[in-house]
This record gives structure tokens, C-alpha cells and sequence, in this order.
């Protein structure tokens, strides 16, 4: 049977997407670093390429690509530091505390138990040595779980020095040759479908930026307004663990998770239980409500529109293929997935195979008699 030109252009981009998926799913291990600069160059590039702008010829663009490059890693290392309290606090904290906190979720569960009919009794002991003994692991052990949940294969030592090395010149090529980059790739495409791949790919540069640029004023303000709630409740660690709260919540789901689990535990070892548990839902229930009904919906809105089943499919998928950076670029990537798919649908639906009904040309608005 001979395929129409829809037929064809359907046929090619689902071949390519499956090509594109194995690839991808092959090449997993290997491609962290290159995927990870190629996102910060995204998201840093029009910063460069504006104070290019701003220096009228003053300085070449490279110089531009290297000062942005250099402010972004002192504000990641920034944002380090500031975290440090977290771990260094509430860890030796938590091992002080812990004896106590069992024995009163012991006096707590208890009268519930009862009320039960139940005979529920902790073995205090056992669990203390347990978290004790988790608490207690060495470094090398907690470093090979960070190595496994991010993916990284090969030597442990070797691999993250080699990524913390090809990371940031990745991304020095690749804010300073992007026009280039992307010029050269699109020559690659046939003439007679240029100008649709560049309408798709400029298609799919408004929504990331729209979506990027609104994310980003939504991190900001939650991260604002965790720290100064927390604050308000006395809490000791307001800012290392507002700031945190407000910046994670990118990942969606788990981000909001993280830092709510950072919260009680910080609440418990400092506060008592009911103090600490008015603070998290006050908190994080006008943060919820702030977020999502205010926020989001004016800064960010629906500009993805992904259904929220389809957004956890496409967090589980990332995180399988490429761990907690995957889990990060879920949503973005599933942005360009969103543009290919409607594209894909107006190609079917413009095709003779979906239209021809036995009686003539059947659009999807036709209705019938």
C-alpha cells in the first residue's frame, strides 16, 4: 500500500521518537553531563547573550559566557553553604535526641493501641541501634548511594571528578557556540521540511521559556516565604530549610516532600510535638494554598498542560532513566514531548487515513446527520 505525504511525515517521526528513546536509554550513563549542561545553557544563554548586548562591542561574547558561568557556580556553592547547617545540625541533634523521641512515641501509640485491643510495644533498643548505625555510615557508603541515584556508572571516584570536570566546560562550549550548534543541526534537516522544524523548535523555545522564566519567579517567592513563615514559628533553621523548601519545589511531589520531612525533623528536635505539628501545617498548608491556587497559576499557569497522571508518568519515567537529574528535567523535557504529540495529532488528522470515512473528506468537528 502506498502512504500519502502524511502517512510518510507520521510514519518518520514515530520511527524517529522510538529510534530516539532507545538511544537515549542506551546512552543513559554517559550522557548525564552532556544533558546536564546542555539544560544550564538553555536556561543561561539569553544571560550572556544580553550582556554581550549591554557591553556594545566592549567585550566578545565569550567573556560574556564566562563571567555568567562563573556567577551561576558562586551561587550554587552559595546555596551549599547556606544547606550545610541542615546536615551538620540536625544529624548529631537527631543522635541526641533520639532515646527520647522513641520513648514518647512509645507513651503516645500506646493509649491508642489499647483502645484497639492491641498489644503494641517498640523495641526502643533495637530501633535506636538501627537509626544509630544509619546515622553512623561511613562516607564512602553514603557517597555510593548519591553515585547510584544519579546514575553515574564506572569508578565511583573517577566518575564524579570526571563529571564535576566535563560539566562546566560542557557548558562553557555550549552557551558559546548554541547559535552555531543549532545552525549545523538544523542543515542536517531535508530543505522541504526546514521550515517546519523550525517553527516546532521555535514553538517549543517559547513554551520552555515561558515555563523556565515563571518557575523560576515561583522558586524565588515559596523560597521567600518558607523562610520568613519558619522564622516567624522560631524556628532555628528557617532560612537553610526555607530556602531549600523554596528552590526544590521545581521537582514536583518529591521537592514539596523533602522539605516537609526537613521541617518535622527540625520541629521535633527543637519544639514540642504540638508546637512543631501547628508550625508544619500552618506552614506548608498556606505554602500549598499559596502555590498552587496564586502563584503558579499566574506566573506559570497551564503552560505545559500536562494532566497530573501524565505528569507523574513522566517523573517515574525520568528518574528510571536518569535518576534525580531525570526526576529534574521531567516536566521541561515532557514540554517538547507535548509540542512533538500536537504536532503529530494535526498531521493525523489532516491525513486521508483518519478523514476518509467511506463517504467522503470527515474533519474532527464534522458531525453527523
Amino acid at each position: 500500500m502506498t502512504m500519502n505525504v502524511h502517512q510518510q511525515r507520521l510514519a518518520y517521526g514515530v520511527v524517529l521518537a522510538v529510534g530516539m528513546i532507545w538511544l537515549i536509554d542506551s546512552l543513559a550513563p554517559i550522557l548525564l553531563p552532556f544533558m546536564t549542561a546542555w539544560v544550564m545553557a538553555y536556561a543561561l544563554g539569553p544571560w550572556a547573550v544580553r550582556m554581550t548586548r549591554w557591553g556594545q562591542g566592549l567585550w566578545p561574547h565569550t567573556v560574556s559566557v564566562l563571567v555568567v558561568e562563573l556567577g551561576f557556580f558562586a551561587l550554587v556553592l552559595c546555596l551549599l553553604a547556606l544547606l550545610s547547617p541542615i546536615f551538620s545540625q540536625e544529624v548529631p541533634a537527631l543522635k541526641a535526641q533520639l532515646p527520647l523521641m522513641l520513648e514518647n512515641l512509645q507513651h503516645f501509640l500506646a493509649p491508642w493501641a489499647l483502645a484497639l485491643g492491641l498489644d503494641v510495644s517498640l523495641d526502643a533498643q533495637g530501633i535506636k541501634e538501627m537509626l544509630l548505625k544509619s546515622l553512623d555510615a561511613s562516607w564512602s557508603e553514603w557517597f555510593a548511594q548519591v553515585l547510584r541515584s544519579l546514575k553515574i556508572g564506572g569508578s565511583a571516584a573517577v566518575a564524579v571528578i570526571g563529571n564535576l570536570i566535563l560539566t562546566p566546560l560542557l557548558l562553557f562550549y555550549f552557551m558559546a557556540d548554541q547559535a552555531l550548534i543549532l545552525t549545523r543541526l538544523l542543515a542536517w534537516v531535508p530543505v522541504r521540511w526546514r521550515s517546519s522544524v523550525e517553527r516546532f523548535t521555535s514553538e517549543v523555545d517559547h513554551l520552555l521559556g515561558q515555563y523556565l522564566r515563571g518557575q523560576l519567579g515561583v522558586m524565588l517567592a515559596m523560597a521567600a516565604y518558607y523562610s520568613v513563615a519558619l522564622k516567624l514559628f522560631g524556628l532555628g533553621l528557617a532560612l537553610p530549610i526555607g530556602v531549600f523548601t523554596g528552590l526544590v519545589i521545581c521537582i514536583p511531589y518529591v521537592g514539596f516532600c523533602i522539605g516537609l520531612g526537613l521541617t518535622i525533623l527540625a520541629g521535633l528536635l527543637q519544639f514540642e510535638a504540638s508546637h512543631a505539628l501547628l508550625m508544619v501545617l500552618v506552614v506548608f498548608g498556606a505554602g500549598q494554598v499559596l502555590e498552587g491556587f496564586f502563584l503558579t497559576p499566574k506566573w506559570v499557569g497551564e503552560r505545559i498542560g500536562l494532566h497530573p497522571v501524565a505528569v507523574i508518568f513522566a517523573l517515574l519515567v525520568g528518574g528510571q532513566w536518569f535518576g534525580f537529574f531525570g526526576v529534574m528535567v521531567a516536566l521541561p523535557s515532557s514540554a517538547v514531548v507535548s509540542v512533538a504529540l500536537r504536532w503529530l495529532q494535526k498531521a493525523y488528522w489532516e491525513s486521508d487515513f483518519y478523514r476518509d470515512d467511506g463517504s467522503g473528506p470527515q474533519g474532527p468537528g464534522s458531525s453527523h446527520s
